[in-house]
């Protein structure tokens, strides 16, 4: 599979990502939403023109399967370019939401009972 540029020129995934085939870090769902770190770090490398895509698209938070989709890239290609700005310092994580379970709350429930009786 391969990557179209602005130029229409063809670029090979794996040479997007160095070769590399997984992520180095288990950071990443579909969900998890990304933003770009503002202002960004000066101490670190240049960027590469991926990851400045990349960080144009997280100006604000976007999710990892959207930002995808908007580079037009799969999300394994992705993933293992958002860990090189995360260990750069140049992104922010926040994983998606758990939702806990509580135990209902049985006054509120026999509530609604005597007022749906009523009707």
């Amino acid at each position: 599979m391969d990557a179209g540029d602005p130029e229409g020129r063809l670029v090979r995934l794996f040479t997007l990502t160095g070769g590399r085939t997984r992520p180095s870090r288990a950071d990443f769902s579909l969900i998890t939403t990304v933003t770009a770190v503002d202002p960004q770090p000066e101490a670190v490398a240049r960027p590469q023109p991926e990851h400045r895509r990349i960080l144009r698209q997280c100006a604000g938070p976007v999710a990892v399967v959207e930002l995808a989709a908007r580079l037009d890239l799969p999300v394994s290609v992705v993933v293992i370019l958002l860990c090189d700005l995360l260990e750069a310092g140049r992104v922010t994580v926040r994983p998606p939401y758990r939702v806990t379970h509580a135990a209902p709350d049985l006054d509120l429930l026999m509530k609604v009972r005597e007022c749906l009786g009523r009707l």
